[in-house]
């Protein structure tokens, strides 16, 4: 490990985390990295560690705290240093495990294209962490938002984010084109028109299985009891379709004792209402129309039947399966409403990365928008905590925003590090602030009577709340 990182020298006062086999050990005074972000980030930031220094100081009265250390991306390390995401940046967030950001620009005139998707690539971010639940007192378009509380896992890697594209007109796409329609497409129909654009959408089996595994185990961990496959595999049988398979071979083969899935729960349940019924009559219950179908299909609902009976009726018959953890699919265009009319039917989603990036944006306008959603990037012995909105630089040192984001961004944190007292504390009183509508101006146009404040005001109230 270095002792400077963009010629800065790490806290004299904290320790670095620690990862093993699986486990983070978490000094009492770590070590975290902060990049503050570009245009408003600058305003939040301040906000936020105000606020997650007085939260640490009041729950352990001194014997921990956060040792923050800057280190740079975006808009500022390109005027310090030249380029959009230093290496040292990289080499600290990735030395240090665990750190914070606020939001970033996209670089204008090529290079990185993003240097969000940078960062998740280089340290392997696959799961994209989005808890969306309602605070009491903020604004929302629904009737019932305290109904919608799930966190959304997001693979995070792949899918349209690799950034493997061909731009219309080049030589590049002109000969993937040619080669696609004479040698992939030759003989059959399907043609690409030669004037496209072509991008790459690979999903693969280690980027599902490991994206699944998480969401499985933060299930098991937090005591959730439902964990849904969000695809388009009607669609896109390949890729969506392969996620939505691969999920549930990885649910089955390694969550076998704590799950059950959509499909099983209803097998088992239609023998318990009636157990005289035969394996046919079963099958035609959990496959409506089954008698129209060809004898192909029709012999392995059957044989679908059969091989749930006999491998899970031992350990989840007779009621058992009803204390596990159901994993259950739906079509990716389908949760969008599902998340508004059904949203108690939902708590863990585990989706692609395109389909996690629209539904977890969608879901957060439910309960108050981006301006108060938190996130974070997790892979094996990494995270960086983040906010989910942009950067807003019109904006930007006006003392105004929402800093709400990256406030619930360091709640994810601090209960990442297990030091839940002091998370609880920064929830429970920005949700008493909020209550009583002294808010930022994105709120207070939405409430009647609402006291409007600045960034760095609403920040005290939440301190002066704990």
């Amino acid at each position: 490990m270095q002792s400077t990182y963009n010629g800065l020298s790490l806290p004299a006062n904290g320790s670095p985390i620690q990862y093993s086999n699986g486990t983070y050990t978490v000094p009492d005074h770590p070590i975290i990295p902060y990049i503050e972000g570009d245009g408003t980030g600058r305003d939040i930031w301040k906000a936020s560690q105000r606020v997650f220094d007085a939260a640490v100081e009041k729950a352990y009265g001194g014997k921990r705290s956060i040792q923050w250390f800057e280190i740079f991306a975006g808009e500022k390390a390109f005027r310090k240093f030249n380029t959009w995401l230093p290496d040292d940046s990289v080499a600290a967030a990735r030395d240090l495990r665990v750190s914070i950001k606020g939001p970033l620009t996209t670089p204008v005139g090529g290079g990185i294209r993003s240097l969000n998707v940078a960062l998740r690539q280089i340290l392997d971010l696959y799961s994209c962490v989005r808890p969306v639940k309602y605070y009491a007192g903020v604004p929302s378009p629904v009737k019932h938002p305290e109904k919608l509380d799930i966190v959304l896992y997001r693979e995070n890697t792949e899918d349209v984010y690799s950034g493997i594209e061909f731009r219309q007109g080049t030589p590049e796409v002109d000969k993937l084109i040619t080669f696609l329609n004479t040698e992939m497409l030759k003989g059959g129909k399907k043609q690409i028109r030669t004037d496209s654009g072509i991008g790459i959408k690979p999903i693969s089996i280690t980027g599902t299985r490991r994206l699944v595994r998480a969401a499985l185990q933060f299930a098991l961990e937090s005591g959730r009891k439902t964990v849904t496959l969000v695809h388009k595999g009607n669609i896109q049988k390949f890729t969506e379709g392969a996620f939505r398979e691969w999920g549930y071979q990885l649910a089955t083969e390694e969550f076998r004792d704590q799950i059950v899935t959509e499909r099983e729960s209803w097998i088992l349940g239609n023998l318990e209402s009636n157990p005289n019924l035969t394996v046919e009559e079963n099958a035609a219950l959990i496959e409506p129309g089954l008698e129209f179908a060809n004898d192909e299909f029709r012999n392995s609902v059957y044989a679908e039947v059969k091989a749930v009976l006999d491998s899970i009726l031992t350990s989840h018959g007779n009621g058992q399966w009803k204390s596990k953890i159901l994993v259950n699919d739906r079509i990716a265009d389908s949760i969008f409403q599902q998340i508004i009319i059904r949203p108690e039917d939902y708590s863990v989603l585990a989706t692609t990365n395109l389909n996690g990036d629209y539904i977890s944006d969608a879901a957060a306008a439910q309960v108050g928008g981006l301006g108060i959603a938190p996130g974070a990037n997790i892979g094996d012995g990494y995270a960086v905590f983040e906010a989910t909105h942009g950067t807003a630089p019109k904006y930007a040192d006006k003392d105004m925003i929402n800093p709400g984001s990256v406030i619930l961004s360091g709640v994810m944190l601090l209960e990442f590090l297990g030091w839940k007292e002091a998370a609880k504390l920064i929830e429970t009183a920005l949700e008493k602030t909020v209550v009583a509508k002294t808010v930022t101006y994105d709120f207070a146009r939405q409430l009647t009577g609402a006291t409007k404040v600045g960034t760095s005001q609403f920040a005290t109230h939440i301190i002066e709340n704990m």
